[in-house]
């Protein structure tokens, strides 16, 4: 035995890891590495020439197109010349405020311990400049900066987030898939010159630690390759031991194959699931993108994001918020607020989601707007409610009390709580009484359980 593992540190220095085919069956097999599941909370990043228009959102080059949507019809009739094409955005596309530092420790204050941003959304324009995107990509046009570098480089360097990459695997208007598309997808010259090319590129070149797959464009995992490229990735790429990836790898891959489960954008089903997932959402309700023409009301409150995430990291789930920079590269002032209101509520309610697991039922019986997570190893059980009581008591009808054993505090608040145990009807915790000013924080609380049934 000792022989044999010798013979395996001689020939992996790092490990002996098995080897995945090419087969669904085979790829479904890989555990996921361990750390997506602790970080719980990531941000991702939508930014590409749609920044430009800013205006509906993000699918703006296909609404007008395509779909020829009047109200962005009329948005062009009206405030650019007759003849001026999508690819004229491009040079507009200027990110003269982009800078990466300042982005890394925007996001770091969050709290979040993961970033994913749009190398390439579905209009084909890359954020590096990519050799497989010729003369549409940040460095030879706009910004003329790689992007990715200059972000991957500012998270590594200042903050523990982790770096992940978006890339869409089709292009709306790009000839080589319309080709394709054309055949039924019997022919595959668009992800052999384009889409795999630009895949292994940002592998090898940034070393992303979650790549974020999108946009199958109807057209099956076969046509992409998906199972030959993740085998590579799984066996020989320099990520190998640590990314992550997502369901989006073609046609009925979504919710049943890769490494997590997205499902759907927004997904959010409020039961515990079998396999890890990831509840994609953004500030505004309505853009991915960046829009000039948002009210107030179309973002998020930061209640309502802290609710996602604690609905979600009580089912099981990741949190990945989405925030539109513009077109001169500023993260604007609203998203800015929403993301350190966040990190001021996880740094007092921080151990109630950050390394935790679903418990053993996710929301309250008794009492609406309580959601559970747990901490096997330190026996502990955390009750969020999102609801200060009125009455200074507060009904969990679900943990079940010890005798002589049972503590109780509030997180970010001094000293134990009393409580009176109701038998097989769970407790009542008696919530002190305190000014607004002496609340740990401002939009959902967490009990801290200990030794509890």
């Amino acid at each position: 035995m000792l022989l044999l593992l010798l013979l395996c540190l001689l020939l992996c220095p790092q490990g002996c890891s098995a080897r995945y085919d090419p087969t669904w069956e085979s790829l479904d097999s890989r555990p996921l590495p361990t750390w997506f599941d602790e970080v719980k909370f990531g941000i991702f990043i939508h930014w590409g020439v749609f920044s430009v228009p800013s205006f509906g959102s993000e699918w703006f080059w296909w609404y007008w197109q395509k779909e020829k949507r009047p109200a962005y019809v009329k948005f062009m009739e009206t405030n650019y010349p007759p003849g001026f094409s999508y690819e004229d955005f491009g040079p507009l596309f200027t990110a003269e405020f982009f800078d990466a530092n300042q982005w890394a420790d925007i996001l770091k204050a969050s709290g979040a311990k993961y970033v994913v941003l749009t190398s390439k959304h579905h209009e084909g324009f890359t954020l590096w400049g990519s050799k497989y995107s010729w003369n549409w990509n940040a460095v030879n046009v706009g910004p003329k900066r790689d992007i990715v570098a200059e972000l991957a480089t500012s998270i590594r360097n200042r903050t523990d987030l982790h770096f992940g990459l978006y890339h869409s695997l089709f292009e709306w208007f790009n000839p080589l898939f319309l080709y394709d598309a054309s055949n039924v997808f019997k022919t595959r010259q668009f992800p052999t010159a384009k889409s795999l090319p630009e895949l292994y590129e940002i592998v090898a070149k940034y070393q992303p630690e979650i790549l974020w797959s999108d946009g199958d464009g109807n057209a099956p995992d076969t046509y992409w390759n998906s199972t030959g490229f993740l085998a590579w990735l799984y066996n020989d790429s320099p990520v190998r031991h640590a990314v992550v990836t997502n369901d989006r790898w073609g046609v009925g891959s979504i919710c049943k194959h890769g490494g997590y489960y997205t499902c759907s954008d927004r997904y959010n089903p409020g039961h515990l699931l079998p396999h890890k997932w990831e509840n994609c959402m953004t500030i505004d309700k309505w853009s991915w993108g960046y829009r000039r023409n948002t009210q107030l009301s179309d973002y998020l409150t930061i209640e309502e994001l802290v609710k996602q995430l604690v609905e979600t990291v009580s089912c099981g789930g990741n949190l990945l918020m989405n925030i539109g920079p513009t077109h001169d590269g500023r993260i604007d002032v609203i998203f800015q607020e929403r993301l350190r209101q966040m990190g001021v509520w996880l740094r007092v309610n921080g151990e109630a989601i950050y390394g935790t697991k679903p418990w053993r039922t996710q929301n309250d019986t008794v009492t609406p707007g309580v959601w559970y997570t747990f901490k096997p190893k330190e026996e502990t059980v955390y009750a969020i409610f999102l609801n200060w009581p009125i009455s200074e008591t507060l009904v969990l009808g679900d943990p079940k009390t010890k005798i002589g054993a049972t503590q109780v505090k509030l997180i970010g608040h001094k000293g134990q709580l009393k409580w009176v145990s109701l038998g097989e009807k769970g407790m009542t915790v008696a919530v002190p009484q305190l000014t607004p000013s002496q609340l740990p924080c401002q939009w959902g609380w967490t009990l801290q359980l200990m030794n509890v049934n």
